[in-house]
């Protein structure tokens, strides 16, 4: 019975009796005339108008003092692990419940991903699952670096990922991470306009990344962004993802092996559109998330708020079903009714390329992946102020 009156509740929401997607991007004039603007330019590469305009938005709505815009989040997380550091053969403590794009960056160094729990509360890193893992298997050295006593191998960063937009708890990750001489990258690439005790995701960890996907709560089509508050980071992350040359009015002068990964100027021009909508994005998916979370508390069902002391973006919104042969049946059958609907993704541990990976005990990852399902988030209109 929930399936058809949760079919009936979305229906109702989107005012549609058409085919619902889980999330499609909204456009307005305000990006056709920023698109247009590259266009009349002429320069559409990294170079062009808009790049350094949009990452100044950034800047001022995250109140993160530097932003890098890059080709797509996942190369924004690949660069915020270089710039920390991570080698070779080295670890980054991360979770297991996250997109594959959280480790497959991690893998692009040629590190090896080690998986702790998630907690109920977030969907993200239990500090205490991160703090008991470490009290078992790691040991500071005098160097100060952390070193995993079970493989020998350095434990370079912690990449807890704020999931559908719900901040992780970033103070006591951050203190676990301080103790034991481990950097914090935040993947932030879905937390665009959520805040934690007053502060933007992506400003506790030394560095973190953002998305702009087709997907995303605003989008550049592909883009993201790196973030930092660290100066020297900040230079050093222009300079690599604009393949590590050196300025010269002429000479093509590189230093290092660097990445094309600089995000080109139509890319920018449409996200400088669309932060013009992102406060009401924010405020028309807190305010539907309200009404999904009244229409579940009538149906004897968890609906995934906002944690503790932060103000969620409700990028995805999600509910937890009974048990895996419910939510089996509530994605069978939303999907053949066209209302899309997705589960939580794969656990990594249970990927073939990341099933031999260290980890600790996984049981709130193992219960979330058989229960969460993911329900239709998009805005209905191009700016909803």
């Amino acid at each position: 019975m929930i399936i058809h009156n949760l079919i009936s509740f979305i229906r109702s929401e989107y005012d549609t009796p058409d085919f619902i997607p889980l999330h499609v991007p909204r456009f307005s004039a305000a990006e056709t005339r920023r698109v247009m603007e590259t266009l009349e330019a002429e320069f559409v590469s990294s170079v062009g108008i808009h790049v350094r305009e949009f990452e100044e938005r950034i800047e001022a709505y995250t109140g993160s003092a530097h932003a890098i815009g890059v080709v797509n989040g996942t190369a924004a997380l690949h660069t915020c692990l270089r710039l920390a550091g991570v080698e070779p053969g080295d670890e980054v403590i991360t979770q297991s419940l996250t997109f594959v794009a959280t480790c497959n960056a991690i893998r692009y160094q040629f590190a090896h991903p080690v998986f702790v729990d998630v907690e109920r509360g977030t969907l993200g890193m239990c500090p205490a699952a991160l703090s008991a893992f470490l009290a078992e298997h790691a040991i500071r050295e005098d160097t100060g670096l952390c070193r995993n006593k079970s493989t020998g191998k350095l434990i370079r960063a912690c990449v807890p990922m704020h999931s559908f937009g719900h901040p992780v708890r970033l103070d006591e990750i951050a203190a676990v991470c301080e103790e034991y001489g481990i950097t914090l990258i935040e993947d932030a690439a879905e937390s665009l306009g959520s805040f934690y005790k007053g502060r933007h995701t992506g400003n506790t960890g030394r560095l973190s990344a953002l998305s702009f996907n087709g997907n995303k709560i605003i989008t550049t089509g592909g883009g993201g962004m790196v973030l930092t508050n660290d100066e020297t980071l900040a230079q050093r992350a222009k300079h690599l993802t604009t393949t590590a040359k050196k300025p010269h009015p002429y000479l093509y002068d590189h230093d290092e092996v660097g990445y094309n990964y600089r995000l080109p100027a139509l890319n920018a021009a449409l996200g400088c559109g669309q932060m013009e909508a992102l406060p009401g994005f924010v405020e028309e998916k807190r305010q539907r998330a309200a009404r999904y979370a009244a229409w579940f508390a009538g149906q004897d069902r968890e609906f995934i708020l906002e944690p503790e002391n932060c103000a969620s973006n409700y990028w995805l919104n999600a509910f937890v079903c009974k048990d895996l042969t419910e939510r089996d049946r509530v994605l069978q059958e939303t999907n053949a009714k066209g209302v899309m609907t997705r589960p939580i993704w794969t656990p990594m541990h249970k990927l073939p390329m990341f099933r031999d990976c260290q980890r600790g005990p996984l049981n709130m990852t193992e219960w979330l992946s058989e229960g969460v399902v993911n329900i239709p988030s998009s805005c209905k209109t191009a700016n909803p102020r």
